[in-house]
């Protein structure tokens, strides 16, 4: 079962990993990145969980932390920069 799920979160990765390539606008690659970035967290929990490897839970911690830090900084940057007109 865990198999399943994850295999069906990595197609929902690339199809994520597609839009960041391919988005139309800044803000949508912006989102597409946000996106992979939780399934991303999700794999790497599940991971965890499966193999019991705590260690792992704190990789992930790291990464949610970074993950918001680089969401906020390229809003920010792309707000100011006028990439919302």
């Amino acid at each position: 079962m865990m198999l399943a799920i994850e295999i069906v979160l990595l197609v929902c990765l690339l199809c994520v990993l597609w839009r960041l390539m391919r988005g139309p606008t800044p803000w949508d690659r912006v989102m597409a990145y946000n996106s992979a970035s939780n399934r991303v967290v999700t794999l790497l929990a599940l991971t965890a969980v499966v193999a019991q490897r705590g260690v792992l839970l704190d990789v992930v911690i790291v990464y949610v932390a970074l993950s918001f830090l680089g969401i906020v900084i390229l809003a920010r940057f792309m707000e100011r920069s006028g990439a919302a007109r």
